[in-house]
C-alpha cells in the first residue's frame, strides 16, 4: 500500500473491500498499476495536476 501511496493515489477514498484487492496485488500487478498511474499523470494537462493536488482524484 505504501507504494501505492507514493505513486499519488488517494487510499483514503478506498473501502476496506478495495484496499484488500490492491493488497492482493502480485508485484507485476502492482508495478503496472503504478506505471499507469504514472502514465496517465504525465499525459494529463496543466491544469489537472493542480485539480488532483486540490483534492481531486484519479482513482
Amino acid at each position: 500500500m505504501e507504494a501505492l501511496a507514493a505513486a499519488g493515489f488517494d487510499l483514503d477514498a478506498l473501502s476496506e473491500e478495495q484496499c484488500e484487492v490492491l493488497r492482493t496485488l502480485a508485484p507485476e500487478e502492482l508495478a503496472l498499476l503504478v506505471d499507469i498511474r504514472g502514465r496517465l499523470d504525465a499525459a494529463a494537462p496543466e491544469v489537472q495536476a493542480h485539480a488532483d493536488v486540490a483534492g481531486g482524484a484519479l482513482f
